[in-house]
């Protein structure tokens, strides 16, 4: 069933018996505040809709919701085993060389700190990072090139594409905790898309949305929007 049901900071694309697929805004909490909002907009307790995989409060965009114990497994079961997709539009500090390929990185999670950070070796605490991305356009901000990028997550770690980019001295636009000195926006990073299997039947879904048309996003509108 499709909705368009739009809540303060949760929009909904897609209700259905066993799942929610849903836009979130950024500065929108997704694993207290976006179930209290479903639970307002499709009636029931914020105890009826699960968080089964999660986006920084800063970040905005698709995410997945179930609305059973089971579904929540089914889904879970799903991202363990690498079947469930992410994907991302980013925009980025400086030119992707080359313009498309994989990124591996060994990500040590400082949880006093809220960070995470590339080291060389595995030790305790650090997991191995994977993702796929490839540059969509190229734009001047300020004197200096920024670039549109979309992300395919190969493994779903703590800050893992802020982690990746900055690690490689481009950070996402507006992300001062990476590195970024871009106070116009703030991290510009959206959930473009996610792809699994409907717990009940196993019917392949794939829904993907755009970012709003505002800075960066805007900047690269006709790369966007035409896709």
């Amino acid at each position: 069933m499709k909705n368009n049901d739009q809540t303060s900071g949760v929009q909904i694309l897609q209700a259905e018996k066993e799942y929610v697929v849903l836009c979130k805004a950024p500065g929108c909490e997704c694993e207290h505040q976006v179930p209290q909002l479903l639970a307002d907009a499709l009636g029931g307790t914020a105890q009826n809709f699960y968080c089964v995989h999660r986006l920084d409060r800063t970040v905005g965009g698709v995410m997945v919701y179930a609305r059973s114990a089971k579904a929540a497994a089914a889904l879970s079961a799903q991202i363990q085993e690498h079947r469930f997709q992410k994907e991302y539009f980013a925009v980025v500090q400086g030119s992707m060389q080359p313009p498309q390929g994989v990124l591996q990185d060994y990500l040590y999670h400082d949880k006093r700190k809220g960070k995470a950070y590339a080291v060389k070796s595995l030790r305790k605490g650090v997991k191995q990072a994977e993702l796929e991305y490839k540059t969509l356009a190229e734009a001047a901000q300020n004197g200096e090139t920024i670039s549109l990028v979309w992300v395919r997550l190969h493994t779903g770690r703590f800050h893992q594409i802020r982690a990746q980019f900055a690690a490689r001295k481009m950070p996402l636009l507006g992300d001062g905790r990476y590195g970024s000195r871009e106070k116009g926006c703030g991290t510009a990073l959206f959930s473009c898309g996610v792809g699994f299997a409907a717990p009940a039947g196993g019917k392949e879904v794939f829904v993907r949305q755009m970012p709003p048309r505002a800075f960066p996003w805007n900047v690269f509108a006709q790369a966007l929007y035409d896709l």
